[in-house]
């Protein structure tokens, strides 16, 4: 059971299902992460800095990657103006865990700065 049980209790059973295989698979490969629900959607930060989350969208299941287009992964969607991808999910047999464990190994070493975005006025700069 994910540690966002308010969360994933208001979803849909096989949403549920989606983002407990989800968290326990970002969980097991970012063990120092802090994770928390923010924007009223369950996210991982590492040192203050979130690099990604879910939440539900009208099409599914959609996973973040905060700094996901610097990954160069094919199956990862741009979105938004800024340097995050995406994933829909429809249903928990879709997850691939080995291409989510090499994401989650990319967003720890692909990082552009968001916890400073309204410092710096909208403007992004790489961490790692």
């Amino acid at each position: 059971m994910s540690r966002f049980t308010t969360y994933d209790k208001s979803l849909a059973t096989a949403d549920r299902k989606i983002a407990e295989t989800l968290a326990g698979i970002i969980d097991e490969c970012l063990p120092d992460a802090e994770s928390k629900v923010w924007h009223a959607h369950p996210v991982w930060f590492l040192d203050g800095n979130p690099v990604v989350g879910y939440s539900r969208l009208k099409a599914g299941m959609r996973l973040l990657f905060w700094s996901g287009q610097g990954f160069e992964e094919e199956k990862l969607e741009v979105e938004g103006k800024f340097k995050a991808a995406q994933i829909i999910y429809t249903s928990v047999e879709e997850i691939n865990a080995k291409d989510l464990k090499r994401w989650l190994k990319k967003a720890r070493e692909i990082q552009w700065d968001y916890k400073n975005i309204v410092k710096r006025k909208g403007r992004l700069e790489r961490l790692k």
